[in-house]
């Protein structure tokens, strides 16, 4: 049986250690494409199947977990054995270097988890991360790719949707007991609603609801994170979306009192300048960003 080229067993292993077909495209500085179809191809030469889709991860088999041990072995001995050929006059490894634009903390944990994991576990590419609350403050001479929280159009970049959201209203555990407990919309008469915008969310989320209300001791925050602080500790009633806020709900610091959810009024969005969107590392990082999205 002839074997399958060594190239393939480099991105199986790459996609293996990675968990996903687009983190190993953005390491091995080609499409997500590519590794599919680097994939197909080695499955169909091994007669075997490699991995399994789970959520947005690739899960090894228990046949991609046998042959990924020793793929991973051939593949240190390779590394070793060039290493001791090269000794003293081996060029360092060239890295990738691409930096990041993401808003605050606060809100994109679902992006910061899979983003450390990618940032330990890459061998060819340095993602570096700064900040910026909003897409004027994006400083693109340092920034390749921006992950915003708003609504486009802006001029003079590309963009896709990376993550829509659906607002569903979150609040402390405290509001689903005693007589003031949350268990129709008509209950949130007696509470005070936090808002990140002019009232517009809320408004779509109590229209979808059929319910209105005043609020004249709502209060607005300019900063999401202080929004959702402020529903940890039951100062009112927030608006959410479960990925943005999956632990916090998973760990009881919030509970959805209600199960209306609605569109968002502002998504997440990658960002990106045309010309930077040229470099290969840089789409395929994109590529990256977008299935983690999904």
């Amino acid at each position: 049986m002839a074997l399958p080229p060594l190239h393939s067993f480099r991105v199986f292993e790459s996609v293996a250690r990675l968990g996903s077909l687009a983190a190993a495209a953005v390491e091995l500085h080609v499409t997500t494409g590519a590794v599919s179809q680097q994939i197909k191809a080695l499955q169909a030469s091994l007669g075997v199947e490699l991995f399994e889709k789970r959520g947005r991860q690739r899960v090894l088999t228990a046949s991609g977990r046998e042959l990924q041990k020793r793929v991973a072995s051939a593949m240190g001995e390779i590394t070793e054995a060039v290493q001791a050929l090269q000794a003293g006059v081996r060029p360092e490894e060239a890295r990738v270097d691409i930096c990041l634009s993401i808003p605050p903390a606060e809100g994109v944990e679902w992006l910061t988890r899979p983003l450390l994991r990618f940032m330990e576990e890459s061998r060819s590419v340095r993602v570096s991360v700064i900040t910026a609350p909003g897409m004027p403050q994006v400083d693109w001479r340092r920034a390749d790719v921006a992950v915003i929280y708003g609504t486009p159009p802006w001029s003079g970049v590309w963009w896709r949707l990376l993550h829509g959201i659906r607002m569903t209203p979150v609040c402390s555990p405290q509001y689903l007991r005693g007589p003031l407990a949350i268990r129709e919309a008509a209950d949130l008469a007696r509470h005070r609603l936090l808002h990140e915008d002019d009232g517009s969310q809320w408004q779509q989320w109590l229209a979808e609801a059929g319910y209105s209300r005043g609020g004249a001791e709502d209060i607005h925050f300019e900063d999401f994170g202080m929004l959702l602080q402020a529903a940890r500790d039951g100062f009112g009633v927030a608006l959410s979306d479960e990925t943005v806020s999956q632990r916090d709900l998973d760990e009881g610091r919030l509970v959805r009192p209600l199960p209306i959810s609605v569109a968002a009024v502002h998504n997440y969005y990658v960002v990106c300048p045309e010309a930077k969107r040229e470099r290969p590392e840089v789409r395929a990082f994109v590529e990256w960003l977008l299935a983690i999205g999904e």
